[in-house]
Order: structure tokens, then sequence, then C-alpha cells
């Protein structure tokens, strides 16, 4: 078998990780996915060799030619500029460093780069780039399990080797030389790329692993308070013993070990092959018999279909009273992105319980309210970055920030197809200025949060706390949502350890997401009636 994706058709093994733990796997690109080592050692040695033969034979003195070891040491996972520089102090010369755009006969850092890159371009436009199958498998896996991939580079090359691979639609996530040098990262051994990767993911360091096989990339990853760092020394064992001393947490020679022997229970599938609920309404009947149901359930494409505009998003009276009946038998929350007041203002009923913002503003029957304490932290941050957004996406039709007491929706339902990346700009550069911020996506819009460890499904677990049926055995919890950022409550109601052991239902769309919701149902509409029948079952106990 060799390693491109259209020959792999056995079911990968599941990965050991536990999605109630980890949210995302960061890639570094060559040496971890794609084989392409050789290639860049070749354009590295026939730059080098040439410019030191010259240099020397200019100044009659003799310098060491390029090596394998110089690649390691010099090279290997670092920014192109940066590389050049390094490798050339290793030899006691220094060049100007020149402009990026100097031409590659200039003798200048850029200009020895850039030749570099024409090398390295001449190779892939005559050659196919080569996947290692352990990787492949591994994002597969990762893929099944419905834990997001992202895949760094300090190449400005990594889109074409992606490209060339036909394997960019395996990452949620691309950051790559191009993008470090938009927003001014810094090269490994700085953790930039990696905190960038993950912020695009929308997810924590702490609930993220990086994978890599240079010494830098290790000393970056370990240095950015990630999860896990996995060191891949691909069969190298003084490789190998240069990766653990760089601080990887764990080192491998293949990504195939990490496969190896390992179950989970935890899977996700495409929306459209979720069992639908109603097929298997006797299997929940029978399960809820006798227990008292917790409901949750989101606001958005959920009890009211997606509209163009937001703020008319209105509940209609069917849905109202539904909800009202069930409150007289079970303990029912709606947990929402909105603000709290608006969300509660839509819904209107004062007997239930809300969540807003993700779940950052909670607030209950008869005047109770609580405002989390792990928001409150970052109010300043998020004034500053709402009104940068408001300023920058003040000349994009369409865009429009809609701010939370505890978060920010930037909407572009109504932005031109076009635009839409220049919308994702402008909130990367803005977040790139508020790091203790983090983006995530739904449907038509990014949401700006504070970076900590509160979502929906943690506000789920709290909520249950705070009922009294935390864990409670004769406690049923159903989440009903039907967006990304429902995930982390289906997410802990299928935990296996430590988790709630309830049921999620999933609102489907016609998108090709993958979810991890027990069921589906397949509208609004069907959400009316499954609440109906769910009124019917509680009001006599599962008996009906």
């Amino acid at each position: 078998m060799n390693g491109h994706a259209g020959t792999c058709s056995a079911r990968p093994s599941l990965v050991p990780l536990d999605p109630a733990k980890i949210d995302a796997v960061i890639f570094d690109l060559d040496g971890v996915i794609t084989d392409t080592r050789r290639a860049h050692e070749a354009a590295w040695k026939q730059l080098f060799d040439d410019y030191l033969k010259e240099y020397g034979a200019a100044r009659q003195s003799g310098l060491a030619p390029f090596s394998h070891e110089d690649y390691s040491e010099y090279l290997d996972g670092k920014p192109r500029y940066d590389g050049v520089r390094d490798f050339l102090e290793s030899r006691h010369i220094r060049l100007p460093w020149g402009d990026p755009y100097d031409a590659p006969d200039r003798e200048t850092v850029c200009g020895l780069g850039n030749r570099k890159n024409r090398y390295f371009r001449e190779w892939l436009e005559s050659h196919r780039v080569d996947i290692f199958p352990d990787a492949l498998e591994m994002l597969q896996s990762l893929n099944e399990a419905g834990i997001s991939a992202a895949v760094i580079s300090a190449s400005r090359n990594c889109e074409a080797v992606l490209a060339n691979a036909g394997i960019s639609d395996l990452f949620a996530v691309k950051v790559d030389g191009i993008d470090m040098a938009e927003q001014n990262l810094p090269g490994k051994p700085d953790p930039a790329i990696f905190l960038q990767a993950a912020s695009r993911l929308g997810v924590r360091p702490e609930r993220a692993v990086v994978i890599e096989d240079a010494v830098a990339g290790v000393e970056a990853a370990a240095g950015g308070g990630f999860a896990l760092v996995v060191g891949v020394s691909r069969g190298e064992s003084s490789h190998s013993q240069a990766l653990q001393t760089s601080g990887a947490h764990v080192v491998t020679d293949t990504l195939g070990e990490l496969l190896e022997h390992q179950r989970r229970s935890v899977y996700a599938a495409p929306l459209h092959d979720i069992p639908s609920l109603w097929k298997a309404r006797k299997d929940v009947k029978e399960r809820l018999q006798g227990k008292h149901v917790a409901l949750f359930l989101d606001y958005d494409g959920t009890l009211t279909p997606i509209v163009e505009d937001y703020r008319k998003a209105e509940l209609s009276g069917e849905m109202r009273t539904v909800i009202d009946q069930l409150a007289q038998t079970c303990t029912v929350a709606v947990i929402s992105g909105r603000d709290l007041e608006n969300v509660r203002g839509l819904v209107g009923l004062d007997q239930i319980f809300y969540a807003g913002s993700h779940g950052f503003d909670i607030a209950g029957p008869e005047g109770w309210h609580e405002e989390l304490q792990q928001g409150k932290a970052f109010l300043p941050d998020l004034d500053s970055a709402e009104a940068s957004l408001m300023k920058e996406l003040a000349d994009i039709d369409g865009a429009s920030v809609e701010r939370k007491k505890f978060s920010i929706a930037v909407h572009y339902r109504q932005v031109a197809d076009n635009r839409v990346p220049a919308v994702e700009k402008v909130v990367d550069r803005v977040l790139s200025d508020h790091p203790r911020l983090r983006k995530s996506s739904g449907k038509k819009v990014f949401d700006v949060k504070p970076r900590t460890d509160w979502n929906k499904g943690q506000a789920l677990l709290w909520l249950l706390e705070r009922f009294g049926h935390e864990k409670g055995p004769d406690v049923v919890p159903i989440y009903i949502g039907d967006d990304t950022t429902d995930e982390d409550a289906f997410r802990v109601l299928r935990q296996e350890e430590g988790g709630c052991g309830g049921i999620g239902i999933v609102v489907r769309d016609d998108s090709e997401r993958q979810t991890i919701a027990h069921y589906a149902l397949e509208d609004t509409d069907e959400v009316a009636d499954f609440l109906k029948w769910l009124s019917m079952i509680t009001a006599t106990g599962g008996n009906a």
C-alpha cells in the first residue's frame, strides 16, 4: 500500500484520546504527515553547497558542506529565512536580511531562502508527495471520533503540499508560513504557531494534543502548555532521545503505536447517518420509565428555525406552550449563545432555567441569577475586542457584531460569499491582539469567547449539580441542539467515566459535519412533536 489517501480502504483503529478531555489534535506537516523531508533537505543541500563553494572560492577558504546534521539542527521546523540565517551563522557568515520579495539570485538571507523555495517548488511540480500511512489512518480515526485536526507548517508551500497529497479536506484548520508572515508570528521554538492553530480551532491548549517530529517543534509545543506533546522519531534512536529531552511527553517511532489495541465508545458520524429519534422511541420510553427528566434546549435552530436576521428568531406560541407543559413534570433549561436577558425575553417563561452566553450567565425561577466567575475576569478583554471588531468590520456589508455580556457573535449570514474570508481574517487579527479570547464557529457566525474551560457541556453539568441531580441514577438528562457548540453538551452526555449518561439529540441540517449525538430530529417542527410526546411520557411516569 502506498501513502496516498485513495488507497487506504481498511477501517482505521480508534485513537486512544478521550474526547471528554481532548478536543483537537494539531499536527506538524513535514515528517509527521507527509514525507517531504528528503525533498526539503535536498533543496537545502543544493542551495548551501553551491553558495558555500562560491563563498569559499571568493575568500580562498574552505567551508564544510551542508550535512544531514545541519538540517536537523538549523533548519527542520523553522521558518525558511530563520533557517538560512541560523545555518549561515554556523559557518560564521552574516548576510543582510533583505526583503521577502528579493530575487533568488540576491545575496541576502531572503534571496537565498527564495532560491531554496524555487528548488523545492520545482521538485513539487514533478513528484507526488508521499503520506505516511499511519498518519492517514490516525487522521481518519480522529474524524470518526469527532476530534478536530489542524495542520501547521513553517513553510509557505503547505497548501501546495496538501493539495498535491490530496488531504486538504482532512483538516479543519491550517496555519502556515504565509499566515506567520501576515500575523508576524515568531517561529519555533516559540509556541505561537501552535497557539494560533488552537485559537482557530476554538480550543484551549490544555485540551489539545500536538504531534511533532522536530526538536524545535517539540520545544515550542511544550512551552505552549498543551495537554500532550507527542514526538515522532520515525525510527531514529538518537532523534528519539533528543525529542524526549526537548519536552515530549511521549516519543514513538510511528503513529501506529498510538492506534493499536485501543477501543472507545464515543463515535462521531455524519448528521445524515444519525438514527432518527422516532425509530428509537420505544427504547427511549423504556429508559425514561420511572425517571426524572432534566431537559436542556438550545434556542436558535432548535426551538426556532434559523432566520436571516437573528433578531427576528421568535418562539412560536405552540412551542412556548409545550415547554410550559414540560416544566410541570421536568426540570427545563434553555442553554443558548444568546445573551441571558435576550433569550429569557424570547422564551418568556418564568418557571424554567436559562443559561446565556454559552453558560456564563445563568438565571432561574423566583429571581435567582448567577454570573459565573469564569467569565467576569474577561469582561475588559471582551470590551476591547468588541470595539476593534465594530471598527474593522464596518466596511464589510452584511457583517454584524452582537455583544453578549460574556461573549461576542460576529454574524456573516448576510455577507457575500466572497467576503466571508475577509470577515474571518478580521476576527483572527483582533484575536491575535487578545490572547485571552478564542474563536469558535457556528452557523454563519464566529463566536468570540473567553479562553477558559467553559462551554455548554460544562454549563449542563453545573446546572445538574445545581438541581441536585448530578449523576443521579433516577435522572435522565436530555439535550437537544443543532450546532457545533452543542457538541460539548452531547459529549458530556456520552462520556463513560465521570459523565452523566444522558441522551443527546441533534437537529439535522444539510451540512456534512460530524456529530456525537445519539439520535436526530429533522427540524424544529419535529422538535415540537418530540416535546409533546415527551410531555405525555413524563406526565405518566413513562407508562403512557
